[in-house]
C-alpha cells in the first residue's frame, strides 16, 4: 500500500471516508466492484443463516429446490451469481418469502 493511501486511511474519521480512501469515490470501478462483492457477501450470509435456522444442510436444501449442493455452496461462499428466480425459489424452499425494494 502506498504511503498516500495509508495516510488517507489513517486520517479517515467516518466509514464513508474510509471506503473512499480504500476503494475510491462512489462511481469508480474499484468502488463499484467492492460494493457488488459486499452485497453478494451479505446475501450469502443471509441465505446461510436462514438455511441453518431451518435445520437444513446444503444438500437437503438443494434437493428441496431441485438444484445441486455445489450450487448452494457456491452461492453461500459468494462464488456464484444468482438469478432472481433462483433466489425466490431458494427462500421458498426455506419457508420464507422475500421482497425487493428499489431505492
Amino acid at each position: 500500500m502506498d504511503a498516500k493511501k495509508k495516510e488517507a486511511i489513517m486520517a479517515s474519521t467516518t466509514f464513508e471516508e474510509l471506503l473512499d480512501a480504500e476503494y475510491g469515490k462512489q462511481g469508480t470501478a474499484e468502488r463499484e466492484k467492492f460494493e457488488a462483492e459486499a452485497e453478494a457477501f451479505c446475501l450469502a450470509e443471509c441465505l446461510k443463516e436462514h438455511r441453518l435456522q431451518a435445520g437444513l444442510t446444503q444438500e437437503e436444501l438443494a434437493n428441496k429446490i431441485g438444484t445441486k449442493k455445489s450450487y448452494i455452496s457456491k452461492i453461500e461462499n459468494g462464488h456464484a451469481d444468482i438469478q432472481l428466480s433462483t433466489l425466490f425459489r431458494i427462500f421458498a424452499g426455506l419457508g420464507k418469502r422475500i421482497s425487493l425494494t428499489v431505492l
